[in-house]
Formats: C-alpha cells, structure tokens, sequence
C-alpha cells in the first residue's frame, strides 16, 4: 500500500463480468463500488481478469489453509478522502477475506472479516495485511495508523481463515509502518517483514524511534531498508528488537536512494524454495516487483531481477504460494476503475529458470 505522485496510471474500459470471472458478491459495501459492464475499446490485453468485480481489492496476501486458496487483500473504496502525496484517499474501513479451491475457480467473498471500528487503538486507514496460521489460531496482521497518525500493526485472531477476526486491544509493541508479511521457516519459526517509505513512514524511524521531521531520503544517501522480528510463541509479540533487513546489488554494495529501481520502497513477500530464501519487494515509484535471495531469513539478500513489469496503476503490491505443483504471483492493477485507489486483485502463474531465477512476467501489452 503506498502513497503516490505523478500517477502513470490510464483508463481503462471495464470487460464483461462475465469474463471477469466468477464471483460471490456478498456484503458490497456501496453502491460506489458496483461495477457497469463495458466493452473494451482500449485495445490493451491484459495477462489476467480480477478476481472479484463486485468490490475493489488491493493488496493481495494469498496463503493455502486446509487445502483451500485464502487472499487477504485491502478493500479500496471510493470515500471522497482528498488525495496527496502520503496516500490518505487510501483511506480504507474493513477487510473482505477472498478463497477458492484451485486458480481459475469460482471465488467467494466472506465479507467483512474486521471492521476499523472494532480496533480499539485505531485511528483510520487500515492498509495491507497478512495472514498466518499457529496455535489452532488464524492471525490477521494489520497495519492502521493510531490515534496519534503513527502506522502500528495490529493482530486479531478467529478460528477459521475467513474470520470474522478479533483485535487485540493494542497493536503489537515495538512494531511500525505497513505491510506486515509473516514468514514460517521450515523449523516453524515466524517472521514478521515489514516497513514503507513515504506514506508508510518508514523514514521516520532510524534504530526503532519515532522521528516525525524526518522527510524522504536524498538521492545520493542510503536507501532505507525493510524491517524483519521474529515473533514469539504467541505470534502476538515480537521475540527479539526489529532488525534492519540488507539488501545488495551483485557487486555486494547497498543501494543508494538514486536506485529507485531497484531498492526497496514497500510490500515485502518472503517464501522459500530449494532451500533458497527469497525476498520479493515493490519499488515504488518505480513500479517494479522485485526479488533477492539469501541463505537466511534475516539476509543479507542480493538483488536478482524484476518479477513483474509495472502494472496498470501506481501502486504495485503482490503475495506468491505454491499450490497444485505450480508457482502463483497475486498482484493487483486498476483494469476496472483507471483510478489509482480503486484496484482489483489478480493472479498468473510464477515460472522459474533451472538455475532458481525468476522468469519476467508482462501485465499488460
């Protein structure tokens, strides 16, 4: 979830919800969101359909539970929130949870799983989340600015995947910014990734304190990097103090705020596969998704290549699983509205070279 300037995104005419693929519409919030079925005069060919038409969704942190595909993405509305450079027309109220048995089923809504109001602590924009399963517990990660503006991430619990969740009464101590993603290693440790600059206040945070001077970085000064805790026995807490997570070029140097296509702006995504670590990150406003590979989950981790070329939109935000043999990217982009803040979640298959590189993947043409 990020903020934006100088949009790149363009109108886009909406398909048939009948290609849009198969839905559940239950608990649409407002008539804002409804969908008007268009023929395509853009000429675009777009890789693959949303998800879902009936909402927008954004965000999307994918996890198999129980055999079954459950996305937990950010629900976009239309609020009428001014837009500016630190996102606030992001301005979004509750979570829908999405599942489907196999890639290309019939999608469900579950409706609203947490609602803003139930968070005691919280003040407004509830941004992407994540998902983990421990304990006989589902947890849902959230992050949401207190009642202070300062991004916390929260956790809420339920004893099904699709919610409805209850939120603890404070957010997690020691934790900040957005874009929670929980990690569990293969000896069943977990791992919080975390962290965006700009709207995500990531920059105002230098060894683990709040500094609300503190502005983006220069272009010749060291670009900031994502945060990454373990989290104790609980997954309500964090084990350990929030450590910077390092990311290289493949000459071994860290990136300087200049490499704006390459260092890391929001969204990080962890999985492993062949006993490598993989952290996969968005940069901002350079629109790319991106990988680097480690042999730890705290890295270092030394940059690949880009996953997915920019989408439609500004905004760039993805999850990748495994399910049924094959590798799946869930990402989202604006192919419904042509509006930066109102996005539609997607997925396509993840291809792998022999040697464990990603092969590029092209959203739309």
């Amino acid at each position: 979830m990020t903020p934006f300037k100088s949009p790149l995104f363009f109108a886009a005419g909406l398909f048939a919800t009948a290609l849009l693929g198969c839905s559940n519409s239950q608990n649409a919030n407002s008539t804002e969101e409804k969908q008007t079925a268009k023929a395509d005069t853009s000429g675009k060919h777009y890789l693959s359909q949303p998800l879902v038409t009936h909402i927008y969704t954004a965000d999307p942190s994918a996890h198999v539970f129980n055999g079954r595909i459950y996305i937990y993405p950010s629900h976009d509305t239309a609020t009428g929130t001014k837009e500016d450079d630190l996102g606030s027309h992001f301005d979004m109220r509750d979570y829908h949870i999405l599942s489907m048995d196999s890639v290309g089923g019939p999608v469900t809504d579950h409706g609203v799983a947490l609602d803003i109001k139930d968070i005691p602590w919280a003040g407004r924009q509830l941004w992407a989340p994540d998902a983990a399963f421990a304990n006989g517990t589902y947890y849902l990660y959230f992050p949401v600015k207190d009642k202070q503006d300062v991004f916390r991430i929260g956790v809420a619990t339920s004893s099904k995947p699709e919610g409805p969740f209850k939120p603890e009464a404070q957010p997690i101590q020691g934790s900040y910014s957005i874009d929670p993603c929980v990690f569990k290693d293969d000896n069943g440790s977990h791992y919080m990734y975390f962290g965006g600059i700009w709207g995500g206040q990531l920059q105002r945070w230098n060894n683990n304190r709040y500094d609300s001077t503190k502005g983006n970085r220069k272009p010749d000064e060291a670009a900031i990097l994502p945060r990454v805790a373990k989290l104790g026995a609980d997954m309500k807490s964090f084990a350990e103090p929030v450590k910077e997570v390092q990311i290289l070029g493949k000459d071994g140097k860290p990136f300087y705020e200049k490499d704006n296509d390459k260092r890391y702006f929001e969204g990080p995504w962890m999985f492993k596969k062949d006993g490598k670590y993989y952290f996969t990150y968005s940069t901002g406003d350079t629109h790319n998704l991106v990988y680097a590979t480690g042999t730890s989950p705290y890295g270092p981790f030394t940059y690949q290549g880009v996953i997915l070329n920019p989408v439609e939109g500004w905004t760039t935000h993805h999850s990748i699983i495994e399910k049924d043999g094959k590798w799946w990217l869930f990402y989202h982009d604006t192919q419904l509205s042509g509006k930066t803040h109102l996005r539609n979640v997607k997925v396509t298959e993840l291809k792998f070279n022999p040697d464990g590189t990603i092969q590029t993947i092209t959203p739309v043409k």
